[in-house]
């Protein structure tokens, strides 16, 4: 395990534990097994020919949050999200036992937000009343498309008919429902996928998450792409289909909060505007990041990527913890603005001082005289037109 030494700058209590007040604290554990690795996936997911010993698991997972309990001290966690991997393979009682165990460490608040991704086949969907009974709130379900072909392309194991089913059986079983598509897919058109969005929203859910196709490092899709045998759509057609997303979820009432996040008002993903407001989580399982406040410090935890490794890592020291880093207030910084302005809302350039952090006056000067960003008090933000190029705004902010 890599432990940095801790530096004067990141010893300021009063200023870690703003993240507490102001970004929240949630839980965050990551089931890495999946039944197939889809050709677009880079996530630590992992294919077994036998089933994982899910008893062994729950031991291991106990063993990591006692310890991560240890570092963080008393907490009350507003948040859990079971992410993957495919989450919805573990059994309801893996799910319930998992959390009982962060229950007893960070007690979760009376409205705490228990999401767990899934799979949309019809053998997990039966699975759901299970997990509602072990106290998951919330679902996300993987749907990626609703074009049959589409989805045999993405190497998903569902038909668009079985995504449907089981976001109409999770909305009567789940208080929140939300799902995943994936937009500039290969042949795709503004129309097209205008269509399929309306499609989507006359589901009824409160929540999507819309992700532009990207070509990761690694995968078979990169290969595909390399090739010549997989051709997306042009940065013209990329913007296009950009503007139909932002149009028809508006209309529907869903506008964006988030780059690729749209919810109605008050259905925004709470676990995840914790790591967007720079709040503090503890990263649970193989390959779990996590950001901790241990003695008024923000350290970055990452633990053991392969699944097996972790569970050896645990079963022998009591967790899985590969680096545990202290960031210095000007990493912390870069991390806040990163993440902040991705959302709609900003980020608080006040709260961005204070950690040390600075925006060059020309160069916010020059954004706003763009259209990209805007500014009101201490609160700077990314405008619609900014959006498509953040990345790009990011950049010229932070350098």
């Amino acid at each position: 395990m890599t432990v940095t030494a801790t530096t004067e700058t990141t010893q300021r209590p009063a200023v870690a534990a703003e993240a507490d007040a102001q970004g929240g604290f949630g839980v965050y554990v990551h089931w890495p097994f999946c039944k197939a690795k889809c050709p677009y996936c880079d996530f630590n997911s992992h294919v077994r020919q036998s089933a994982p010993d899910q008893e062994r698991f729950v031991a291991a997972f106990r063993r990591e949050i006692a310890h991560m309990r240890a570092l963080s001290g008393p907490r009350r966690a507003q948040t859990v999200f079971f992410g993957g991997g495919t989450p919805s393979l573990m059994a309801p009682e893996t799910v319930g036992a998992i959390l009982a165990a962060i229950d007893a460490a960070w007690p979760l608040t009376a409205d705490a937000e228990v999401t767990l991704e899934a799979n949309p086949t019809s053998v997990e969907a039966e699975r759901f009343q299970g997990y509602r009974a072990a106290g998951v709130n919330r679902v996300s379900l993987g749907v990626q498309a609703l074009d049959d072909a589409d989805l045999k392309g993405l190497g998903r194991m569902h038909s668009v008919a079985e995504a449907l089913e089981a976001v109409g059986i999770a909305r009567r079983v789940f208080q929140r429902v939300s799902f995943d598509l994936i937009y500039a897919r290969p042949r795709q058109t503004p129309e097209g996928w205008a269509a399929e969005l309306r499609r989507a929203l006359a589901e009824g859910c409160e929540h999507l998450s819309l992700y532009q196709l990207t070509i990761e490092p690694g995968t078979p899709f990169e290969r595909l792409y390399g090739a010549g045998k997989l051709i997306l759509p042009d940065d013209d057609m990329s913007r296009a289909l950009w503007d139909v997303t932002q149009a028809v979820t508006a209309e529907a009432g869903l506008p964006a909060y988030e780059v690729s996040n749209h919810a109605r008002p008050g259905a925004e993903a709470r676990h995840n505007l914790i790591y967007w407001r720079y709040g503090t989580y503890a990263g649970i399982g193989a390959g779990a990041h996590g950001r901790l406040l241990v003695d008024g410090q923000r350290r970055a935890t990452f633990t053991e990527r392969a699944p097996e490794g972790w569970l050896a890592r645990v079963e022998a020291a009591g967790h899985g913890i590969v680096s545990d880093e202290a960031l210095a207030l000007e990493e912390q910084a870069d991390e806040m603005l990163l993440m902040g302005l991705r959302l709609k809302e900003g980020v608080d350039l006040a709260r961005h001082a204070r950690l040390g952090g600075h925006v060059e006056a020309g160069r916010m000067a020059a954004l706003e005289a763009e259209g990209l960003v805007a500014r009101a008090g201490d609160r700077l933000r990314v405008t619609d037109a900014g959006f498509p190029v953040l990345n790009a705004v990011i950049a010229a902010l932070a350098g």
